[in-house]
């Protein structure tokens, strides 16, 4: 028999792939008489054509979407995981530090450890870690943990506010100055970010929250200063108030049947946000990623808007 021509092969191998693009097949379906004999390349082609779709075949996800879709359901989970544990250590530390500066680890006697372990529960906090927590501040060796802040520009005129606590002050600032200069951030002096933010309480709550209702719920809990926004999910709730106010809030909150899953705290909200390119945004999101994986770096605040 003769030999097919390069020439011929070629066109065998266009008419297939033209086939395959007009018909819709998949690269991970096989027609059903693909292995039929055929004399040339257009009866070939003519068989892929022909070759009825099944609705497996359309409705099936390629191995390769399914694999991004798994590595982006591990990374939502892993970041979620990662921001349960910063939020557990956050008020372990804090209980540590309330027992000893209260001298109980009775929160009948001791009112600051008191109100801690009620914000602890308000964010989830499991009442074993609470229980380790005041157990671990009792013992000789527990260390003496003290708040501090950073600040620092990133990229697009980004700034950034560094929250931590830790039992070793000299281990914090290198470790928070060498994850910013890593990333080509630049750390700056004390008062030099913090005057372009204002302190506030803040709730973050995981549902759509209808704005007149809370208005009245918050009314009804002698609030005065209140703040509605979107959340950084899809689907999720911000209530920023004044930092005083903020247990009230959270009792409104409570009293509208959103507590559970519901998180209280402090933080610092821009005056001024600003929308980086989105490269800028990147760099700066890596700044943070990394100043986020130190142990003793609580959370990260910054005027990003987009």
């Amino acid at each position: 028999p003769r030999k097919p021509t390069t020439s011929t092969m070629k066109c065998a191998i266009t008419s297939v792939a033209a086939a395959l693009l007009l018909s819709g097949a998949s690269a991970f379906t096989v027609p059903q008489n693909a292995g039929a004999p055929c004399s040339s390349s257009c009866s070939l082609a003519r068989s892929i054509v022909d070759t009825p779709r099944t609705p497996s075949a359309t409705t099936r996800l390629s191995p390769l979407f399914m694999g991004r879709a798994a590595a982006v359901r591990a990374a939502t989970k892993g970041k979620t995981d990662a921001k349960k544990a910063k939020v557990n250590a956050y008020y372990g530390k804090k209980i540590i530090m309330a027992v000893k500066a209260g001298g109980s680890p009775d929160p009948v006697a001791n009112r600051q450890l008191a109100e801690l372990i009620k914000a602890a529960k308000n964010n989830s906090v499991p009442v074993d870690n609470i229980n380790r927590a005041i157990k671990r501040a009792t013992e000789k060796d527990a260390g003496d943990f003290s708040e501090s802040t950073f600040e620092a520009y990133g990229y697009g005129g980004a700034s950034l506010i560094i929250n931590v606590l830790s039992d070793n002050p000299n281990r914090s600032t290198a470790d928070v100055k060498s994850a910013i200069n890593k990333k080509n951030g630049k750390v700056a002096e004390s008062g030099s970010v913090l005057f372009m933010y204002d302190l506030r309480g803040k709730i973050e709550i995981p549902s759509v929250v209808d704005e007149e209702e809370l208005l009245m719920a918050a009314i009804d809990n002698d609030v005065d200063d209140m703040e509605l926004v979107e959340g950084d999910e899809e689907g999720t709730s911000i209530v920023f108030t004044d930092p005083k106010e903020t247990g009230a809030m959270f009792e409104a909150v409570k009293s509208m049947g959103l507590e559970e899953g519901a998180k209280m705290s402090l933080s610092h909200v821009s005056k001024a946000p600003v929308e980086c390119s989105e490269e800028d945004f990147e760099k700066n999101m890596a700044i943070i990623d990394a100043l986020e994986e130190l142990d003793d770096v609580d959370s990260v605040e910054h005027n990003m808007s987009n």
